[in-house]
C-alpha cells in the first residue's frame, strides 16, 4: 500500500492536492485528529483492506498539538509502517496575499495578524518539512503545473528532487526580477526591435527566433549556459534547494530574452528529475 501524508503551510494548496490525488485513485482523508493517526494507519493496513493508495491531510490547528506529529510518525516507522511526506509550501508574501483575498482567518492567527500566523506555522512545521520526501512550492505554480508534478511523483513514479526550476525572460528596463537566483544578460545579441518586420513580433514567433538564433553567439551562449547548469543543478539538489529562478534579460523582454528562454526551456525539460516551468514576465507589456 502507498501511504502519503500531505501537510504544509496553510494556503499553499493542500486541499487542491488532496482532490488531485483522489482523481488518480487515492483514498483521501483530511483533518484527522492527531490522536487518531496511529489507529487510522492500523485500520487501513489490515490484511483484508482493499485500499491500495491512501493520502492523509494534516493541518496545523490551535485545538491540537502538531508538535506531536513527528513523534507519532517515528512510532509508525518503528512499527514498520511505510509512508511518504508531501510538504506544500509557498512564499510568505504569497500566503498572506491568498489569505487576504479569501478573507479567511489563519488557524494560528485568530486574534492576530496573518503575518504572525504564517510565522508561527512555519516555525511549527520546520521539523516535518526538513524530513519530507517531497516539497512543492506553489508560489508561482499554475494548477496544471501542480497536477503535472503530482503525476510525475505518484503516477509515473519518476525519481524526484524537490527542485522547481523557473526559466524566466524579462526586460531590464522593467527591472530585474527580485526572486531571480541567476541573471543572464543577452543584450550582447543584435536587437530584432530595430528590424521593421520583427519589431511587433516576439521571441514566441518563428521569424524572431530564426533571427536571434541565426547568430553563432546565441548558440554558443546557450551551450555554455546549459553546461554550467548541468554542473549546478545536481549540487543545488544535493544541498536541498527547492526553487531555482533563472532569469534571462534583454532590453524590453520581448525578443532576445524570450527566444533564449524558450530555447533553454526546451533543452532542460527532459534533463532530469525535477520540475521546470517557463515564464515570460514582460512579453505582453505595452510596446
Amino acid at each position: 500500500m502507498r501511504f502519503v501524508i500531505v501537510t504544509g503551510m496553510s494556503g499553499s494548496g493542500k486541499r487542491t492536492v488532496l482532490k488531485m490525488l483522489e482523481d488518480i485513485g487515492f483514498y483521501c482523508v483530511d483533518n484527522l485528529p492527531v490522536s487518531l493517526i496511529e489507529k487510522f494507519v492500523e485500520l487501513i493496513t489490515m490484511p483484508n483492506s482493499e485500499i491500495s493508495k491512501v493520502a492523509l491531510g494534516l493541518d496545523v490547528r490551535t485545538d491540537q498539538s502538531f508538535e506531536e506529529i513527528p513523534r507519532i510518525l517515528e512510532n509508525l516507522k518503528e512499527k514498520g509502517y511505510q509512508y511518504e511526506i508531501l510538504f506544500m509550501d509557498a512564499e510568505e508574501e504569497v500566503l498572506i496575499k491568498r489569505y487576504k483575498e479569501s478573507r479567511r482567518v489563519h488557524p494560528l492567527a485568530v486574534d492576530d495578524r496573518v503575518e504572525e500566523g504564517v510565522r508561527r506555522e512555519r516555525e511549527t512545521l520546520k521539523t516535518i518539512r526538513r524530513n519530507s520526501d517531497y516539497v512543492i512550492d506553489t508560489s508561482h505554480l499554475l494548477t496544471r503545473e501542480l497536477k503535472e508534478e503530482l503525476d510525475r511523483i505518484f503516477v509515473r513514479n519518476e525519481e524526484y528532487n524537490s527542485l522547481m526550476v523557473t526559466v524566466m525572460s524579462f526586460g531590464f528596463k522593467h527591472g530585474i526580477p527580485s526572486d531571480a537566483d541567476m541573471v543572464m544578460d543577452v543584450r550582447f545579441l543584435p536587437n530584432p526591435f530595430y528590424i521593421e518586420e520583427l519589431k511587433r513580433q516576439t521571441g514566441n514567433d518563428r521569424p524572431v527566433q530564426e533571427y536571434v538564433m541565426g547568430y553563432p553567439e546565441a548558440g554558443e551562449f546557450l551551450d555554455k549556459l546549459t553546461e554550467m547548469l548541468h554542473f549546478l543543478i545536481p549540487n543545488y539538489c544535493k544541498e536541498g534547494k527547492y526553487r531555482l529562478v533563472i532569469a534571462i534579460g534583454c532590453t524590453g523582454g520581448k525578443h532576445r530574452s524570450v527566444t533564449l528562454a524558450n530555447e533553454l526551456y526546451k533543452c532542460m525539460k527532459n534533463w532530469g528529475h525535477y520540475g521546470i516551468k517557463l515564464y515570460h514576465r514582460d512579453v505582453d507589456k505595452t510596446r
